[in-house]
Formats: structure tokens, C-alpha cells, sequence
């Protein structure tokens, strides 16, 4: 898969709070698909694996199965790499522009 595709499939990933909330709790440590449902009282089960499956096919997380359970794991590298390659950059080169703003005030 290109990369632009791959960020494509990030970005989709991300635009969604529901799916964006899920990471979070994924943050400290995996979690089960049921403890992810139980955490989600208001949707049911299918709707929650469909959230899965969307952050699984971009990478977001990794499922592994133990059992009858399956173990959903935090990828965070998909999100370094869009900082990388979108937030770094920008953010750069906002900082300059209040440099450059802050330089002509004091002078």
C-alpha cells in the first residue's frame, strides 16, 4: 500500500470520535473486544467490531487472539508518522511566523 493511501486510511480512521475515543482507552494497555463493548454501553456489539475493523485495516491497532478472547493493541506509529509528515511541518512553520511577528513588535 502507497503511502498516501495509508494516510488516507489513517486520516478516515481518525475522523471519527467513537474510533478516536477507543484509541485512548487502548493508550495504557490492550483491552478486550468485550471490555471495548462494555465501555460503550450506548452502541452494540457489531457496531463496535465495524470501529475495529476500520482501525485495524489502518493500522491503528493489531488484534491477537487468546483463546475466545481477541486483544486489540494500541499502534501508535501510523499517528508518529502523520505528525511526521503533516503536524511537524506545519507547526514549524507556524513558530516562525509568531517569531518573525514578535521580532517586528520588538523592533
Amino acid at each position: 500500500m502507497s503511502s498516501r493511501s495509508q494516510d488516507d486510511h489513517v486520516f478516515k480512521a481518525l475522523a471519527h470520535p467513537r474510533r478516536r475515543e477507543m484509541l485512548d482507552l487502548l493508550k495504557d494497555q490492550p483491552k478486550t473486544t468485550g471490555m471495548l463493548c462494555e465501555a460503550f454501553p450506548d452502541i452494540d456489539r457489531c457496531t463496535v467490531m465495524l470501529h475495529l475493523k476500520v482501525l485495524e485495516d489502518a493500522d491503528l491497532i493489531v488484534a491477537r487472539r487468546d483463546g475466545r478472547e481477541r486483544w486489540n493493541h494500541l499502534n501508535a506509529l501510523p499517528i508518529k508518522q502523520i505528525h511526521d509528515r503533516w503536524i511537524s511541518q506545519y507547526a514549524g512553520h507556524a513558530l516562525s511566523i509568531i517569531d518573525r511577528l514578535k521580532s517586528d513588535l520588538e523592533g
